[in-house]
């Protein structure tokens, strides 16, 4: 892959070879790819992307696999929405939503599967493996039976039954017994030991990297542009970071002009790091204990949780901190508006959307994309409580005697 250098450590910049590497030797530093910017220069143009697959794979000039052989279950380009309804409610005129649920197991997380899969494949290794809070263990085991590989997914035992079932109807799912923060340090101690590729573990640089394609599909789906605010659901913080420096590749290669894009972290109340750090001016999120309904976001120590929380910063975003009582009025408010239903994640970004636009943080006319990165058919639970359904007899006097009550 003569456009791909390496690895190199974000914090002291030792490089490193293109192996199933994840921290730095010398600092412990995560490491991170590294491309040849004149290589890529040389064969990507608008063009070349518009002739390619309608997938992520579009994009394989700037992700760290082979596109001849990817993992590709149809991954990416997902549709990118006007929401004028919801802008209409929220006193915004070019709003609009990328809708991730359209994926084939409905997250934004086949992006970053499809990236680790085809690299395990390339390493050797026989085994797919993650600790995940939901939507990464649907798509690791999916996309390991595409590989033809072993899969082992682990997850808190008190996940959403909806999520376990999902990935487990594709492949082996281990409930562990505490937080997703005790699976990942399981998960940490099994990689070490055993030669598997975790996706978000010892493949972790590679897999990050295909969130890069949220932001690739942001710029080409608006018209070869950025938007001026994005507003991310944040767990581990790599998807904020990621969506990021796509947008600052494009611009570097110049495939859109530079402009200012200001990045919004949107956390749950029962779990904010992030957002807390950025809203206090800490450069390093505290760790917390997670107690929230948005599961898929319960990362109380999140990895990236620093460089998240900096680009926000930097790009004069928002740390968003939404009650919990608000998640379920997100979800709706989606829903009744635009016709999507969005899982806990979604309800997260929707109701922070809403404080960025009361608060002036967000002007009418400033194009704003929120992003929608799961579907709600997994987190049905949440809104269980707030459906109302009515029950009449098959005959058109019970349907008026229904009618006559809902307008008393």
């Amino acid at each position: 892959m003569p456009h791909v250098n390496g690895l190199r450590c974000k914090e002291c910049g030792t490089d490193y070879p293109i192996e199933p590497l994840y921290v730095c030797d010398f600092c412990f530093g995560p490491l991170e790819v590294t491309y040849d910017y004149d290589a890529v220069s040389r064969s990507i143009s608008r063009a070349s992307i518009e002739r390619g697959p309608a997938t992520l794979w579009r994009y394989a000039d700037l992700l760290p696999a082979g596109a001849s052989n990817a993992v590709d279950i149809g991954a990416g380009l997902t549709p990118l929405l006007k929401a004028d309804n919801l802008g209409e409610v929220l006193g915004l005129d070019n709003l609009w939503i990328k809708n991730d649920t359209a994926n084939p197991t409905h997250s934004f997380k086949d992006r970053v599967v499809s990236v680790a899969a085809t690299k395990t494949l390339e390493f050797g290794f026989d085994t797919l493996a993650c600790p995940s809070t939901g939507n990464l263990a649907g798509a690791t085991a999916a996309h390991g039976r595409k590989a033809k590989l072993n899969t082992m997914v682990f997850v808190p035992h008190d996940l959403e039954s909806a999520k376990i079932n999902m990935a487990a109807i594709f492949g082996s799912v281990i409930l562990v017994r505490g937080n997703y923060d005790d699976v990942n340090r399981l998960c940490s101690e099994l990689a070490d030991e055993r030669r598997w590729a975790f996706v978000n573990v010892n493949m972790r640089p590679y897999y990050s990297e295909g969130s890069k394609s949220l932001g690739f599909e942001l710029a080409e789906q608006l018209g070869w542009r950025a938007p001026r605010h994005i507003v991310v659901p944040v767990a581990s913080g790599s998807l904020l970071t990621k969506v990021w420096k796509g947008l600052r590749e494009f611009t570097d290669l110049d495939l859109i002009d530079d402009s200012p894009t200001s990045m919004h972290v949107a956390q749950a109340e029962g779990c904010s790091p992030v957002a807390r750090a950025v809203q206090e001016g800490d450069s390093h999120p505290r760790p917390v204990v997670p107690n929230t309904v948005a599961k898929s976001l319960a990362i109380g120590s999140p990895a990236d949780g620093y460089y998240s929380a900096k680009i926000a910063t930097e790009s004069g975003g928002r740390g968003c901190i939404v009650p919990e009582e608000d998640v379920a009025a997100g979800i709706r408010l989606l829903a009744e508006t635009e016709g999507i239903f969005a899982e806990t994640a979604g309800g997260v970004v929707i109701s922070a959307l809403k404080q960025l636009a009361e608060s002036g943080a967000i002007s009418r006319d400033e194009e704003t994309v929120a992003l929608i990165t799961g579907s709600g058919l997994k987190t049905m639970d949440a809104v269980a409580d707030s459906i109302r359904v009515t029950t009449i007899d098959a005959d058109v006097r019970s349907f008026d005697e229904m009618m006559l009550g809902a307008v008393a």
